[in-house]
C-alpha cells in the first residue's frame, strides 16, 4: 500500500478485512444470543460452539494466529465437548427443557446490558493512552505471546497447572471411592 493509499483510507472506506471482520463479529454475536436464549441444552451448547468458533476468525482476521488456535483447542475442542459429556451423562432433556425458562428474562437483560456497559467504560478508560507498537512483532504472534507468558506470567501459569493437576488427582480418587463403593454394596446384596 502506497503513502497516498493509505492517507485515502478512512472509516468510510473499509478494507476487505475490516467488512469481514465486522460480519464475523455480527454472526458471532447472533450465535452467542441464540446460545442464551434457546430453550434446548443440546442447541445451547451447539450454538456456543458457533459463537466460540467466531471468536476464533476474528483472532484470525485480526492475525493473532496462535489465540485463535488456543481458542478453538481450548473452548471449542475442549470445554464444550466436556460441557456435551455433561448433558449426556447427566440424561439431560433433548428437546425443550421446562427448566430453560425463566421468568426473569428482563431483569437478566438489564444485568447484561448494564455489565457490558461497565465492561466497555473500563476497558476503553484503561487502554486510552494505550498506542501499539507497528514496528515490533505482531501483537498476537507466538512470538510475542511466549515471550510476554513465560517472562511476565511464569507464576501464575504455573499456579494454575498445578491447581488443574490436583482437581484432576481429586476427581480421580472421589471417583475411585464411589466406585469401590457400589463394587461392595453389590457384593454384599448378592
Amino acid at each position: 500500500m502506497t503513502l497516498a493509499e493509505a492517507a485515502s483510507h478512512g472509516f468510510l472506506t473499509p478494507t476487505g478485512v475490516e467488512i469481514a471482520f465486522l460480519l464475523v463479529g455480527i454472526a458471532t454475536l447472533g450465535a452467542a444470543v441464540m446460545a442464551v436464549t434457546t430453550k434446548q441444552l443440546v442447541h445451547a451448547a451447539l450454538w456456543l460452539v458457533v459463537a466460540l468458533g467466531g471468536i476464533a476468525v476474528e483472532y484470525l482476521l485480526l492475525t493473532a494466529e496462535f489465540i485463535a488456535w488456543v481458542q478453538v483447542l481450548i473452548y471449542v475442542g475442549s470445554v464444550v465437548v466436556l460441557l456435551l459429556f455433561g448433558l449426556m451423562l447427566t440424561k439431560a432433556p433433548i428437546g425443550r427443557s421446562p427448566d430453560a425458562d425463566s421468568a426473569n428474562g428482563w431483569v437478566a437483560l438489564v444485568v447484561a446490558v448494564a455489565a457490558a456497559a461497565a465492561l466497555v467504560w473500563v476497558v476503553v478508560d484503561a487502554f486510552r493512552t494505550t498506542w501499539i507498537d507497528l514496528d515490533g512483532a505482531p501483537q498476537g504472534s507466538t512470538k510475542v505471546s511466549g515471550e510476554i507468558l513465560f517472562r511476565h506470567w511464569v507464576l501464575p501459569f504455573e499456579a494454575l497447572s498445578v491447581l488443574l493437576l490436583a482437581a484432576l488427582v481429586g476427581a480421580i480418587v472421589l471417583s475411585r471411592k464411589a466406585h469401590e463403593g457400589s463394587g461392595t454394596d453389590r457384593e454384599g446384596k448378592s
